[in-house]
Order: structure tokens, then sequence, then C-alpha cells
């Protein structure tokens, strides 16, 4: 999952963006709103985060501006404006929730989740389940078989994003666009390598492979 940050306060952004990817979030941080704008548009993201008092555009504008060009990217407003008449500016500007300041930041957490599961149509997905292996999104918890596997945040993230596309095959600029924040380089082998270590722990010491090359394009995992 990518998220966009659009907050110039350095410290809340320092405290939001790592939390999200500590959380397992691929996670774009711009400090004002044009840039923000700019950033949004290019996308996709699966979900946006935009702080109302942003320099060079505010946030509310922003939001509108991409309702217009039809960007349906799940917005969460950030206030420090606490009153109904702010709220409702928010959500009538096109944002779909409004968080204040100060927040603890599992409620934020929790807000964007529910976001992004009804940007997609579907109802909450507490666990993932491909063949014998699950994945708890909750708890963050790996089995196979009933038999715990240890994943490092970058691995949970990857395996996240491979079994919330399950039978899907998805390329390597997918996963480098979903799983990581930085521009995607054609040259590097970072997914190759991180796919390896995640089949390592999923698929090693069991008989059926879940976890699939389709060369030349990319990964798929299915239970055959």
């Amino acid at each position: 999952m990518r998220l966009l940050v659009v907050e110039d306060d350095a410290v809340i952004a320092d405290f939001i963006v790592k939390g999200l990817q500590e959380a397992g979030f691929a996670v774009d941080h711009e400090r004002d709103g044009e840039q923000g704008l700019r950033t949004a548009l290019a996308g996709p993201y699966d979900a946006a985060i935009v702080d109302v008092m942003l320099p060079r555009l505010d946030g509310l504008a922003l939001i509108e501006a991409l309702r217009r060009r039809k960007v349906a990217t799940p917005v969460l407003v950030l206030s420090a404006r606490r009153s109904v008449d702010d709220r409702v500016k928010g959500l009538q500007a096109g944002g779909d929730d409004y968080l204040t300041k100060p927040f603890a930041f599992s409620e934020l957490l929790a807000r964007v989740q529910a976001l992004i599961r009804r940007a997609s149509g579907t109802t909450e997905p507490t666990r993932l389940t491909v063949g014998d292996l699950s994945l708890d999104l909750l708890t963050r918890q790996v089995s196979r078989a009933d038999r715990p596997i240890d994943l490092r945040p970058r691995e949970f993230a990857l395996l996240e994003y491979l079994m919330r596309n399950a039978g899907r095959v998805v390329s390597k600029t997918m996963i480098m666009a979903h799983v990581w924040d930085y521009t995607f380089d054609p040259h590097t082998n970072i997914v190759d390598v991180l796919v390896c270590r995640l089949r390592e722990k999923i698929d090693r010491n069991f008989e059926t492979k879940l976890l699939h090359t389709v060369r030349g394009i990319g990964y798929v995992i299915k239970p055959v």
C-alpha cells in the first residue's frame, strides 16, 4: 500500500511517516500544497493524508483540485481546527475523513485503513489467506499450516501486497511503487533479493510452493 503525506510541520510529518512505514506502508512526503498536488496527480496512491494549513496552496484547495481532475484517492484531512464548521468544510472540499490535532497514531492508522477498505469496496479483511498461508492484518502475524513465520517489515509489506493481489501477476515496477518509497531504478535487483528472502521463509519447508516467478513479467502468489 502506497500513501502520500502532505504536511509542512517537520515533527508531525516525521511522526506520521515513520509510523506508517513501520506499519508496512510505502510513504511519500511533501511539505507544501503545490508540490503535494503535483505528486498526488502523478500517483497512483492508495490514500493521502493532507494537512489544512500548508504553504503555497492550502490543503482544502489541494483536495478540491484533485477532485476537479477526477482523482478519487481517499483523503484524510488533518487540522488543528476542531469546530463542526471546519470539519464540514473539509468534507465538502472532497475529503473523506477529518482528524484533528493532536491525535494518537493508532487512530490515524485505523482511519487510513478504513479509507482504503471503503475505496476498494470490500469489507475489512482482518486476515488474508492463500492456500494454507495466513496473514493477520491486525496482529501482523504470518503462519503457514499453523506454523508461525517471522518476517521483517519489508517482507511483510511485500507479502501483504502479493496476497491482496493473489492469482494476479505483479511486475517489479508495481512492487517498487507499493512497497518502497523512492523512484524505481530499473537496474536494481532489490525486488529479486526481497522476493528470494520471502520465498525462503514461506516456501522452503513446504511441498506446495506458493510464490512463483513469471519470467520476464513479475511474480504471483497462488496455491498451485
